[in-house]
């Protein structure tokens, strides 16, 4: 699941993802994600950290308190690089984060490290 404001990240990373084999969800904010995890259950999240209404750092927060979904890897994506910025992903319960212009390279390499911990979690449902 990419989860972002902006059309254009959202369309890079489903192509970029998609080349790769992946199925990928998009989601234009926290709220449309909250949505779509309930009933899609992905095995990886790519959340954007600024985005209106809810925030990345937020939706994070919500689907790692949550017992079904805190075992699904989240990726924060971000322009901002400082160590404030890493360290409150990691108080939410981000698993890693990215900075933007992320590469293809560098989502699928989240995955491979990633996305075999969030399928383990979501099969037990499927």
């Amino acid at each position: 699941m990419v989860i972002d404001d902006s059309n254009t990240i959202r369309r890079s990373a489903e192509i970029f993802l998609k080349q790769s084999g992946c199925q990928v969800i998009l989601a234009e904010d926290g709220f449309d994600a909250l949505a779509k995890i309930s009933n899609l259950l992905p095995n990886l999240i790519f959340v954007d950290i600024m985005m209106p209404r809810l925030d990345g750092y937020q939706t994070c927060a919500l689907i790692k308190r949550n017992p079904r979904y805190k075992s699904i890897p989240v990726i924060m994506l971000s322009s901002k690089d400082g160590l404030f910025d890493r360290a409150r992903g990691r108080m939410v319960g981000s698993d890693q984060y990215l900075t933007k212009p992320f590469t293809q390279e560098s989502l699928l390499q989240a995955i491979s490290e990633y996305a075999k911990a969030g399928s383990d979690a979501t099969n037990e449902d499927e």
